[in-house]
């Protein structure tokens, strides 16, 4: 497919929002008074065109096109606005994450104590091509993987029949369904300094939920005036766990829709939970986590329970045995510093 290249194509949202000087930071979140780059109203839709970080970093050299090009991609596939952050990423400080964070943008309305509610309205992938990596002596398997060198980056490709595609050492293709999704969106956190943007937290961020795709709904509890949202970490795919260290990271258009949610049942959620909590056409997904899984399961369960207590009016006796028997808990991620166990309950079972 041709690159889907800044302003080109369907532009659907109210408002736009790609990466240029001043609506993108490097590995960092915006923190309490940072300058939107966007302002919208409550209920109004935004387009955004999300850049990946493969490519881009030092370790891979800084310059898509040369990294690109080593693996057969031509020049004329790379993206206008991953062209111009050739280079950027040397300014990246220590701790920083790795990603490209687009944002904040303003949300007309928010006030902290408010719910956040992101739709997602579609996704577009906007190149064929994307990156695994397996590096820095992270991921699940640190220390024995990656096995013949410091850093192992394979690219994926997607196939005329919409599968993603890479090629083992061995030539044969291994394939696999598409999941596209964004695994970074959140809204400012409400004091203290720039957070690092790989860890995700009670804002939201880095959160790498495979379920958040178009359909899905992310609720974010409001942490400062007019929200600060931002977005990035584009995957093409995503299993649980993300056990490599990456998704297949590629960059992607996405629609959104973005509703402040002021009712009382909505504050009153979110002072319950404190934490971001998301919703599918059939599930109701609650957030842990955690420094170990065994820390991350226990959160999400604990949320998991008040948050049936708070709808259904349940005891807690009641709604834990009621989780025990209905809902599924599996491992979001465990490679962001903090990891990740989300808790997947039927959202018809607690009408």
């Amino acid at each position: 497919m041709p690159p889907l290249h800044t302003g080109s194509g369907d532009i659907g949202g109210d408002t736009y929002l790609n990466a240029t000087t001043g609506t993108w930071r490097w590995g960092r979140l915006p923190c309490a008074g940072a300058a939107p780059v966007v302002t919208m109203n409550s209920g109004q839709t935004v387009t955004v065109d999300t850049v990946s970080h493969e490519g881009l970093l030092d370790d891979q050299g800084a310059d898509p096109v040369a990294f690109f090009g080593e693996y057969g991609i031509g020049p004329n596939e790379i993206l206008d606005d991953v062209r111009e952050l050739t280079g950027v990423s040397l300014a990246r400080s220590d701790g920083d994450g790795p990603h490209v964070v687009l944002g904040p943008i303003s949300v007309a309305g928010a006030r902290p104590g408010d719910v956040l509610c992101v739709e997602q309205l579609a996704l577009t992938r906007r190149v064929d091509y994307g990156i695994i990596s397996n590096r820095h002596g992270l991921g699940v398997l640190a220390g024995e993987m990656p096995e013949s060198s410091d850093r192992v980056s394979i690219l994926g490709r997607v196939g005329s029949d919409g599968r993603g595609y890479l090629t083992a050492a061995t030539g044969r293709p291994l394939a696999f369904d598409l999941n596209l999704q964004l695994g970074l969106i959140g809204v400012t956190p409400g004091a203290g300094p720039a957070l690092p943007s790989t860890p995700p937290g009670d804002y939201g961020g880095n959160l790498d939920i495979r379920y958040l795709g178009v359909g899905s709904t992310l609720l974010l509890p409001v942490q400062v005036p007019e929200a600060g949202l931002y977005l990035g970490d584009p995957h093409f795919a995503q299993g649980n766990g993300e056990v490599a260290l990456t998704a297949l990271e590629a960059p992607l258009r996405a629609d959104l829709r973005v509703t402040v949610l002021a009712d009382r049942d909505a504050r009153r959620l979110a002072e319950v939970l404190a934490s971001p909590w998301a919703q599918t056409s059939t599930h109701t997904i609650l957030v842990g986590l955690g420094a170990t899984l065994d820390e991350a399961m226990r959160d999400s369960v604990r949320r998991a329970l008040a948050y049936v207590c708070e709808v259904t009016g349940a005891d807690r006796a009641s709604a834990l045995a009621f989780l025990s028997a209905a809902a599924n808990f599996e491992v979001t991620q465990a490679v962001n510093r903090v990891v990740g166990v989300h808790c997947q309950v039927r959202t018809a079972d607690l009408r």
